[in-house]
């Protein structure tokens, strides 16, 4: 074990993405004082900022006025992070932008700042390591995304900060979470061919590697290493101190372990439960499909999105370029499964297509399967023209007239399935690519357009105008727009109360209700829609 490993604790600056960096007075002490007690080296603090929009806790700027207002305990070595994109892209020069967010060492509580960059930022970097160094500062520099880079461009980053007047340690990070132990070594060593300074790796666990990622840059000559409480960091989270600190006692080591087991339980694992960080299969998905982590933590945080959905996303951020950074109209895209770019449009051969019938609709709520005998029976009694929301399992295919997509995850992982039908499909042609239209291939398409437009909903020959990305409310166009004699429902069961997907179908009802001529909507299994309701079992 390298005897001249240090370790860099950053939960407050790395778990505040869980949090919005919003950290109260009681932990922070418990922390700062668990930290001191257990010999850990370095304590980054947290982040440093221009104001953004919204409110962020203090960690997000951690000022000096902030700083001020906190005991640091002796004994570590305190810091900040801040990304170079925040002074590279600043109107200002990096000289006043540097000199608007930080003051000289000597007047500060901080002597460390660490420099987080992505590839392409490196170039632009030195300056920002050499003016921090000029105002008396330990200064570090944190490569993002080094995992699957070239050997080669590994090297030449290096060989650039090399270059630099100041650069105490240089660190790379696996940003992604989807390192193993060879890539670890292999960036090592490349980095170790250009630079010959101190060295530092930043793991996430998103595979649940990165306990073993961190002892194997040990052995492998590392001697910074980053590590938050209980794992707590974004996406999937870190290296656990606690784990680290573990592991390191067996052997022996300096580092007293017992004061930040005590903070695990007294403070962390509560919020471990609240805000559920962590790693898991999901993370595991994203890191093997080299999808950012934010992608996935966000997706988890929203409870819009069952894991049917975030599966489907993962899939299909796979396909798209630039997820393996961050932006947010990326995962809007992924949300609604489609890069398409088309106007919407449609035909008008759903118009009369059900004039003056009864239409049942079958959706793949837990009742559908409860009450699929007396649904079978229903449908061969009364005989209905029954329509399907996607592929609804367990009930007999031979009795579905027609099935209706509108793009979605459900549509995704079934897609294979629709080659096996017979009925005719409903569809939004203009939202699905060429090349997801040649999975239904031979089968009959009728084309009606979808719009998706906040507080709207307005029918039209050959398109719907609907509030949410919601294929019900895309069915409800078109039964109307099919001038259906009377629509009743089954499997609609409806969510919990406090989940976003039930107020936005109690939005659609409400909206829907106020359309010119809008047809009855009955269900007749349980539901807790505001909606008309029978039974199943009351044939007439």
């Amino acid at each position: 074990m390298n005897n001249k490993m240090g370790l860099l604790d950053c939960t407050l600056r790395d778990g505040g993405y869980y949090n919005n960096w919003d950290f109260s007075e009681e932990l922070v002490e418990s922390y700062l004082s668990a930290v001191a007690d257990s010999n850990i080296e370095y304590v980054e603090l947290g982040l440093r900022n221009f104001p953004k929009e919204g409110f962020l806790g203090a960690y997000a700027y951690t000022t000096e006025s902030h700083l001020n207002s906190l005991n640091l305990p002796e004994g570590p070595i305190y810091g900040v992070m801040v990304d170079a994109k925040t002074i590279i892209t600043s109107e200002l020069s990096i000289k006043d932008a540097i000199d608007t967010l930080f003051i000289p060492a000597s007047q500060s509580k901080i002597s460390l700042v660490r420099v987080a960059a992505h590839f392409h930022e490196v170039e632009s970097s030195g300056a920002i390591v050499e003016y921090l160094k000029e105002l008396g500062y330990t200064v570090g520099f944190n490569l993002m995304q080094a995992g699957g880079k070239s050997s080669s461009l590994i090297s030449e980053k290096a060989r650039q900060a090399a270059s630099w007047s100041g650069l105490d340690v240089l660190y790379f990070a696996d940003s992604l979470g989807n390192m193993d132990s060879v890539e670890v070594e292999r960036i090592v060593q490349a980095l170790s061919s250009e630079w010959s300074g101190e060295l530092g790796i930043h793991t996430h666990n998103n595979m649940g590697k990165g306990l073993d990622n961190t002892l194997t840059a040990i052995n492998a000559g590392i001697t910074w290493v980053d590590s938050t409480i209980t794992g707590m960091g974004r996406g999937a989270g870190n290296t656990q101190t606690e784990i680290l600190l573990a592991v390191l006692d067996v052997n022996g080591s300096h580092y007293r372990p017992k004061p930040i087991y005590k903070l695990v339980i007294q403070h962390f694992e509560e919020m471990q439960k609240q805000y559920g960080w962590g790693s898991s299969l999901l993370y595991y998905l994203g890191a093997q499909n080299e999808v950012h982590p934010t992608y996935i933590q966000n997706l988890l945080s929203n409870s819009h999105y069952g894991t049917e959905e975030v599966v489907g996303a993962i899939d299909y951020l796979n396909k798209l370029e630039g997820t393996t950074s961050y932006h947010g109209d990326i995962l809007d895209t992924a949300l609604t499964f489609s890069d398409s770019q088309n106007e919407v449009s449609g035909s008008e051969d759903i118009v009369s297509l059900f004039q003056g019938k009864s239409v049942l609709v079958l959706t793949n709520g837990p009742s559908t399967q409860k009450y699929r005998k007396a649904i079978e029976i229903y449908i061969k009694e009364v005989n209905p023209v029954v329509i399907s929301i996607n592929i609804v399992e367990g009930v007999n295919q031979e009795l579905i007239d027609y099935y209706i997509i509108s793009h979605n995850s459900k549509f995704l992982s079934d897609a294979e399935k629709y080659k096996e039908l017979n009925s005719p499909i409903i569809l939004p042609k203009h939202r699905f690519l060429d090349e997801e239209l040649l999975a239904l291939d031979g089968l009959t398409l009728i084309d009606y357009g979808l719009e998706i437009k906040q507080k709207t909903f307005e029918i039209k020959n050959d398109f719907v105008t609907i509030p949410f990305d919601v294929t019900f409310g895309y069915l409800l166009g078109v039964l109307n727009a099919g001038n259906a004699n009377s629509i009743t429902l089954v499997g609609l069961d409806g969510y919990e109360q406090w989940d976003i997907r039930q107020q936005e179908m109690v939005d659609i009802f409400t909206l829907y209700g106020n359309v010119k001529n809008a047809r009855r909507v009955q269900s007749l299994t349980p539901t807790s829609y505001p909606i008309s309701k029978g039974s199943i079992y009351a044939l007439n």
